[in-house]
């Protein structure tokens, strides 16, 4: 279904092996685009999606490959992350620098999905997207110099950028998740579930098919926006530090299936070893602070935040929690 797009305009998707940038492409191709991707993965290894993909090979890395890939594209979707949660001055400064120059060079939108990185213990409770953003964490800080590189791309050189601010992602796909390795690990067998935060502190999760939608029903709106437009995504707001858990109670079918405190210690032993641990210790601020996003502007501009029901989401990202 076109919902108006021309079939012919390209949507070239960096990441789209990845959660969000998957997820995104689907959204897309239902909207009559078609896919290209970038990857550096041998024909044999590229997974198979439900819509055809026109694979370039290259490297996002690599400011040549992605010029090259984005040639006759209206859409980049910024969709790519250093791989394993590290490398993120070394990696994630120049992939976003590669994709501004290429979205400059073919006068292509930018789809960016934004997060709560850039925020603190010092925010408040409930943020905006006038909420100063004063990161303490390494992350934080270049998270938000990558949306500053947006900012300047948008207003010294025209680019069009669509950015949306979520919170932690779960869903389909999403198997690297704290959803997925720590509260419901396991999936639908799992023994026991994890609470990562305290009672009484709340927690912003983000269904990523919900969020590749509001993505392209912003797009669908891309001629009535400013040339930098940055949203906040509610998603499913945990307030009490127990609704995830009761929600996957619900959905396996055992109200009485034991939730621990999710053993925090682990990390801190393994992190002198590990990086992966030492990267995630340093965002544990935001298991130990509430932290909701206000919609209200995305809402003003859609009319509703596209929302699949708790259990609904619940049930999907199960099947992929190992």
């Amino acid at each position: 279904m076109s919902h108006g797009t021309p079939p012919t305009q390209i949507a070239l998707v960096l990441g789209l092996t990845g959660a969000i940038g998957g997820a995104i492409a689907a959204a897309l191709a239902r909207r009559g685009f078609s896919i290209r991707a970038l990857t550096r993965r041998p024909a044999a290894h590229r997974p198979r999606f439900s819509f055809a993909v026109d694979w370039r090979d290259g490297d996002a890395l690599d400011a040549a490959s992605v010029l090259a890939a984005a040639d006759g594209v209206s859409l980049i979707v910024h969709g790519v992350n250093p791989p394993g949660y590290a490398r993120w001055r070394e990696d994630a400064l120049p992939m976003l620098a590669n994709t501004i120059a290429a979205a400059k060079a073919v006068d292509a939108t930018i789809l960016f999905p934004g997060n709560v990185y850039v925020y603190s213990t010092a925010s408040p409770a409930v943020v905006s997207e006038t909420t100063p953003r004063r990161p303490t964490t390494r992350k934080g800080r270049v998270r938000l110099e990558m949306e500053e590189m947006l900012e300047q791309a948008a207003r010294d050189h025209g680019v069009r950028v669509i950015a949306v601010r979520a919170g932690d992602f779960f869903g389909p796909g999403v198997g690297n998740s704290w959803f997925a390795q720590a509260l419901a690990k396991g999936g639908m067998t799992a023994k026991s579930l994890q609470r990562l935060a305290p009672d009484g502190v709340g927690h912003a999760w983000a269904y990523v098919p919900d969020l590749a939608e509001t993505f392209a029903r912003l797009l669908d709106k891309r001629a009535d926006l400013p040339v930098y437009t940055m949203l906040n995504f509610a998603g499913h707001y945990d307030a009490s530090g127990h609704d995830m858990t009761d929600a996957v109670r619900r959905v396996i079918g055992r109200r009485d299936l034991p939730v621990k405190p999710f053993p925090w210690i682990i990390l801190w032993l393994a992190a002198p070893f590990v990086r992966f641990m030492r990267e995630a210790i340093e965002m544990r601020w935001l298991w130990k602070k509430s932290l909701a996003l206000d919609n209200s502007k995305l809402v003003r501009l859609l009319g509703a935040e596209t929302q699949t029901p708790i259990d609904e989401a619940v049930r999907a990202a199960l099947r992929f929690a190992s």
